[in-house]
């Protein structure tokens, strides 16, 4: 887990947010290129990467989305092309696609307005349900069901995501 291992966090889905940013500035100062331009070419490289990875690391590790896709494909458990949501939320989220095609071709704020709504009580639910996980999760006392499950979230998750922009373009009708 490189950028953990960088900032001397332990592995987790949830971080301080502001501990995270203190350890980022202090890595800014730190390694910023300006305070080695009469170094050697070699320390200069390695400080330019250095800086790069500081910043790599804060954009992925302070956003909660990216933190969780990051640490699921370190884990190996996304790869891309090889990720199945699950069958039954699939069913579940039939109806809204059904009425998102509906939609498509027949606009109908009411009905825009009760699946934007469907959906962001399916994430919410979603959220709720895998929210103690999440919070507790702990590279060395979690196993990997719990994995599966913060993986089968994520998925669902974007797969929400995904509809939520489809109808955000109805709302520019």
């Amino acid at each position: 887990m490189r950028f953990f291992q960088f900032f001397d966090l332990p592995v987790r889905f949830v971080l301080d947010e502001s501990d995270l940013r203190k350890r980022y500035l202090s890595n800014s100062k730190k390694y910023h290129p300006d305070f080695y331009t009469l170094e050697s070419d070699a320390k200069q490289a390695e400080i330019l990467q250095l800086s790069s990875l500081n910043n790599e690391a804060y954009r992925t590790l302070s956003d909660f989305d990216q933190r969780m896709r990051y640490i699921l494909e370190e884990k190996g458990l996304l790869v891309e092309g090889q990720n199945e949501i699950p069958k039954n939320f699939l069913l579940e989220m039939m109806d809204i696609n059904e009425q998102l095609m509906e939609l498509e071709f027949d606009f109908d704020q009411a009905v825009f307005d009760a699946v934007k709504q469907e959906v962001e009580s399916a994430e919410k639910e979603l959220f709720d349900t895998i929210e103690g996980l999440i919070q507790g999760y702990s590279e060395e006392k979690s196993g990997p069901e719990e994995l599966n499950q913060i993986k089968n979230f994520y998925l669902k998750k974007r797969y929400l995501l995904r509809i939520k922009e489809n109808l955000s373009t109805f709302a520019h009708r």
